[in-house]
Parts: structure tokens; C-alpha cells; sequence
């Protein structure tokens, strides 16, 4: 069975680029989130301890893209997976990441999928 919890287009400022005058300022990011993880018990007990914290989850992401600049959409996105596996137990996590960079595009992103 897989149960999966989402959360689409966290809203981050993060310091990112291959280029240096890139990273030199903030620039907006979408993270999108898929954890999945059995929730029959959490259905029946209606209890938060048997899920995921998604409000905990979305924090921790808003957390790791302010901790330093980085050069690669695909180490955030490496760092965020391995933080929400090791924080959330989730049986699998899918991390993708959007960026806003290349003129008359509409975004580049990349997509990272994650075993627990």
C-alpha cells in the first residue's frame, strides 16, 4: 500500500547558483515534497505521532535552504531528501526543486527520489 503526503511549492529565498554573481543574492526556489509512508494507523487512531508532521516537514525544508549557498539545485535537493528520511521515517521521499533562471523558460528543475 502506499500512502503518500504532499506538499507542493514550498516558497524559499536561497543563495544558489553555479555563478558567483548567481548566489550573490537570494533568489525565489519551489520545493515540492512527496513522502510516502503506510497511514492506516494514523486513519484510525487520528493520532499526529502515527504520521508525518507536515508542518514540521515544511519548517525543516525552509531551514536547510537557508543554512548555506550551494552551487547545485541537485545538492539542496540531495540535502533535503537525506535531512526528511533520516527526521521523518518516511518509507520514500521524492524532493523536486524549481528554479526561475533561464530567459523565456519557464522553469529548470530537477526531481530526486529517495528510499528510507
Amino acid at each position: 500500500m502506499k500512502d503518500t503526503i504532499s506538499i507542493t511549492d514550498i516558497e524559499v529565498e536561497c543563495h544558489i547558483g553555479v555563478p558567483d554573481d548567481e548566489r550573490s543574492k537570494p533568489q525565489r526556489l519551489l520545493i515540492s515534497l512527496e513522502l510516502e509512508k503506510d497511514l492506516s494507523v494514523a486513519m484510525r487512531t487520528d493520532n499526529l505521532a502515527k504520521t508525518i508532521d507536515y508542518h514540521a516537514a515544511w519548517i525543516r525544508v525552509k531551514e536547510i535552504c537557508c543554512e548555506k549557498e550551494r552551487r547545485l539545485i541537485e545538492s539542496l535537493a540531495g540535502e533535503i531528501a537525506e535531512a526528511i528520511l533520516i527526521e521523518f521515517s518516511p518509507d520514500r521521499v521524492r524532493v523536486e526543486i524549481r528554479k526561475f533562471v533561464l530567459p523565456g523558460t519557464r522553469h529548470v528543475g530537477v526531481r530526486i527520489e529517495r528510499k528510507g
